[in-house]
Parts: C-alpha cells; sequence; structure tokens
C-alpha cells in the first residue's frame, strides 16, 4: 500500500510540474497575491475529482468519446490564445507588483476553471493516465496511488502558489512584468499550438 501511494505522489508530481497555463496562472497570482487560496484550492480540488474519476473508470468513458475531447482541444486552444493576448496588452503597459490592486473574485475563479477544464490534456493525464496506471496497482492499491496523486497534487499547487510571494520583492519593477508577461503570452500561444496538432 505504501508503495502504492508513493508511486502515486512521484507519477502525479511528474504530469503536474510540466510547465503549462494553469501552473503559470497560479504562479502569477501567487507573485500579486492575489486569491491565492481559491486558486489553489479549485486547482487541488479539480485534479482530486479527476484522479478519482480516472481511478473510478471514466477514462475508459472518455477514450470512447474522441468528438468531446477533440472540441474541448478547440475551446482550450482558443482561450489559450485569447490569455496570451491579454497578457501581449499586459507588456505593452506594463506596471509594478500592485500587492492591494482590486481583483474580482468572479474573474480569477471563472480564469482557474477554464485553464482547468478547457485543457484536453487533463483529461489525458490525469483520468486516463493517471486512472490506467492506479488500476494497475489492484482494487485496494488503486485508492492508495489515487490518494498518493491527489497528495502530489496539493502540494505541487501549494507551493506554487503560496511559495511564489517569496519572489514578490523582485517583481517591483514594470521591466520585470513585460517581462514575464510575454514569456506567459508566448507560452500560451506555444501550447495552443501544440494543443491544436495533437
Amino acid at each position: 500500500m505504501l508503495d502504492s501511494y508513493v508511486t502515486g505522489v512521484l507519477t502525479g508530481l511528474g504530469l503536474i510540474v510540466a510547465i503549462g497555463a494553469q501552473n503559470a496562472y497560479v504562479l502569477r497570482q501567487g507573485i500579486h497575491r492575489q486569491h491565492v487560496a481559491i486558486v489553489v484550492a479549485i486547482c487541488a480540488l479539480s485534479d482530486a475529482l479527476l484522479i478519482i474519476l480516472g481511478v473510478a473508470g471514466v477514462g475508459a468513458l472518455i477514450a470512447d468519446h474522441p468528438t468531446a475531447l477533440n472540441i474541448m482541444k478547440w475551446l482550450g486552444a482558443a482561450y489559450l490564445v485569447w490569455f496570451a493576448i491579454t497578457s501581449f496588452r499586459s507588456a505593452l503597459k506594463p506596471q509594478a507588483l500592485e500587492l492591494s490592486g482590486p481583483v474580482k473574485r468572479s474573474g480569477v475563479i471563472a480564469t482557474t476553471l477554464a485553464l482547468t477544464y478547457l485543457n484536453p490534456h487533463v483529461y489525458l493525464d490525469t483520468v486516463l493516465m493517471l486512472g490506467n496506471i492506479a488500476n494497475q496497482h489492484g482494487a485496494d492499491g488503486r485508492w492508495w496511488f489515487a490518494a498518493g496523486a491527489v497528495t502530489g497534487s496539493i502540494v505541487w499547487f501549494s507551493a506554487l502558489g503560496f511559495g511564489a510571494r517569496a519572489v514578490a520583492p523582485g517583481m517591483s519593477k514594470p521591466s520585470v512584468w513585460r517581462v514575464l508577461d510575454v514569456i506567459i503570452g508566448c507560452m500560451m500561444l506555444l501550447i495552443a499550438v501544440l494543443l491544436v496538432r495533437s
């Protein structure tokens, strides 16, 4: 059981640590110190839900309906392009880090949910892949594996969101934000292209 749990932690971290739109957004919100707990909670709980669904066998159902994944692919790519354009616009008028700037919680929640659920890779990685690997650990071991993967997700998003505060002092110059926004915009476009080509 412990082997399944540790394997779940390591496998979950291996899939989630890769730089992507969701991780970039969590980092950005962490640096801004705006609604970090909400963003981290949505990401971690969403991962937990998708992992549990995958282990319960929903992954097989998704695999049988490629049209649904194709629709999600195009919606996700469109959203990533919009996010990239927004980042490039921010780069044109960079501002220093504002810790007290008003940001609507509803907008943060909507963006976090969109970056989570409009990404078809989250279904491929979390539901299909983790679900299939978990089910190789037997009836009891698969749930220990799932618990490990959920733990890895909670640890990663918490570290990324709340750990971003450590770099916040270095983010006081508008020029730093210009570079960060350009990097995030380019990354979003690249992910959108890779998404469409996959």
